[in-house]
């Protein structure tokens, strides 16, 4: 059968393709989100009538400093637990809790939350928030820090800065995850829903590798401000997120002189070669002493005029002059010569030929007659 077109020209089937499309498209988003207020059905007495066929147990200790509170709250934890049809019983001399299922118990799962629940009250997680592990939608984890920081010193600032000034970045996680965490001794215990317990560990583990939670919680204000708009669901949030880069930590300053690395074999290496193994390399061993003796004579002798050479020449470096420097430079010479007056010179010679050698020195000019008159003037007074 030929498809029938439309008035625009297009094929029924065309427009028939299109629409599954949009439906598949459609379908396939509804299936990745989840509608608002869904919540799983809770597990009845009636998916398990016949009950359990073993009996299970589970069992932790808990230091000294628990006894007193877990004594006043036990009564409450018994309580909450035969809701479930859950047996506990506390062991005050060995200092343990012990839960284990009963003949009523239907829900295969209520022993873990119940080993859950004994594990958060060991760790000092109050009864008020332990209880909650009880829900359906609740899950607890319990992060263990004590061996992620060598120094003690760096892991004690490390711990306080994950609960920060007055409790206030601990505060700001449990908003953000609704999550409650408790941080004590080595251990981070958390409760709460699944995807509040993911990004509480990830903020723990990066507090303990020295980046900052304030980082993270930064994300996280971010990541709730998209997932209210309903468009952006379906897209990639990389755009949005801050990128934080470590600038504190700088580059390893390479060495000079890089020794290479040598392949490691397993096999030892070989034994050198010894003198006997070197004369049947070269066929020495095999000649006679006296042949042996002069040839270590001769290398003796090349050996000995060697280091003679080598003395004559250090001795003969002390009797070779050093080089002079010129007392002027040839660029100087030039504008010297350009200077001499040679009719100076001329008079100077003239005046030396007249000079008799030998001849007394040139006697200073006589007293004139008025200094003379004076010296006589003076001489009278004197005898007056």
């Amino acid at each position: 059968m030929a498809s029938s077109t439309t008035g625009d020209g297009v094929s029924e089937a065309q427009t028939g393709k299109k629409s599954k499309k949009t439906k598949n498209q459609v379908d396939e988003s509804e299936l990745l989100t989840v509608p608002d207020g869904w919540k799983e059905a809770t597990f009845t007495k009636d998916d398990n009538p016949r009950g359990l066929l073993e009996e299970s147990s589970f069992a932790t200790l808990f230091p000294k400093y628990r006894e007193a509170y877990l004594k006043e709250c036990w009564p409450l934890v018994e309580k909450a637990l035969e809701d479930a049809h859950v047996k506990a019983t506390l062991d005050l001399i060995e200092g343990s809790i012990t839960v284990c299922t009963t003949k009523k118990t239907y829900d295969p799962y209520a022993i873990v939350r119940a080993r859950d629940l004994i594990k958060l009250l060991a760790r000092s997680v109050p009864f008020e928030q332990a209880v909650r592990i009880l829900q359906d939608d609740m899950a607890c984890d319990i992060i263990k820090i004590g061996t992620l920081v060598r120094n003690r010193e760096r892991f004690v600032k490390r711990r306080q800065r994950l609960i920060g000034p007055k409790g206030s970045t601990l505060k700001a996680l449990e908003l953000l995850t609704n999550c409650y965490v408790m941080v004590q001794g080595n251990t981070v215990s958390a409760l709460g829903p699944y995807n509040g317990l993911k990004e509480v560990r990830k903020v723990v583990m990066d507090t303990m590798k020295n980046i900052h939670p304030i980082y993270n919680i930064k994300t996280l204000m971010i990541k709730q401000e998209l997932f209210k708009d309903p468009d952006l669901r379906m897209q990639s949030w990389e755009r949005f997120l801050p990128k934080f880069r470590h600038k504190n930590l700088a580059k390893r300053r390479e060495p000079k002189k890089k020794s290479a690395k040598k392949e490691y074999t397993p096999f030892p290496p070989a034994q050198p070669e010894s003198t006997v193994d070197k004369e049947l390399a070269t066929g020495e061993f095999f000649l006679r002493e006296s042949v042996k003796k002069r040839k270590k004579m001769e290398e003796i002798k090349v050996k000995q005029a060697e280091a003679l050479t080598k003395k004559q020449e250090e001795r003969n470096k002390a009797f070779i002059p050093p080089k002079e420097k010129p007392l002027m430079n040839k660029t100087n010479k030039a504008p010297t010569e350009s200077k001499l007056d040679i009719e100076a010179i001329k008079e100077k010679v003239k005046k030396a030929k007249t000079k008799k050698l030998g001849a007394p020195p040139v006697s200073p000019a006589p007293p004139t007659i008025k200094t003379a008159g004076k010296k006589k003037k003076s001489k009278t007074k004197n005898k007056g």
